[in-house]
């Protein structure tokens, strides 16, 4: 099955729990349509760089799925209809990392950047 990565926008007034409930509310509807949440990372409430729907900051999520295009597609059509998800986006990956995202990493752990020119 397809690999995919989705990032997901929830609005700021929600608590972590319920933030985190979104997670696994998603996940629920994946394995419904034969899909399963490989995993997620939960990354707090950032600021957004411009307002969206009124709200300067948001609760961040990141979800990896190995998961049939119709169950991805039916996914991303109740994450639009969902009132606290802000944004998604959702990208086609041809092999997940093993390691955690960069928003999770410490920087000390990133790998180094090269010289600005």
């Amino acid at each position: 099955m397809p690999l995919y990565e989705h990032v997901m926008i929830a609005r700021q007034d929600l608590s972590n729990t319920q933030a985190e409930g979104l997670i696994e509310h998603f996940g629920a509807v994946l394995s419904d349509n034969g899909g399963k949440l490989v995993d997620h990372e939960y990354w707090g409430v950032k600021t957004m760089a411009y307002k969206i729907n009124k709200n300067r900051k948001g609760h961040y999520a990141f979800l990896r799925s190995d998961a049939p295009a119709t169950a991805v597609q039916e996914m991303e059509r109740l994450m639009r209809l969902h009132d606290d998800v802000m944004r998604v986006l959702t990208i086609k990956m041809d092999e997940h990392k093993d390691l955690p995202s960069v928003q999770m990493q410490k920087r000390d752990e990133r790998p180094e950047r090269r010289e600005r020119r």
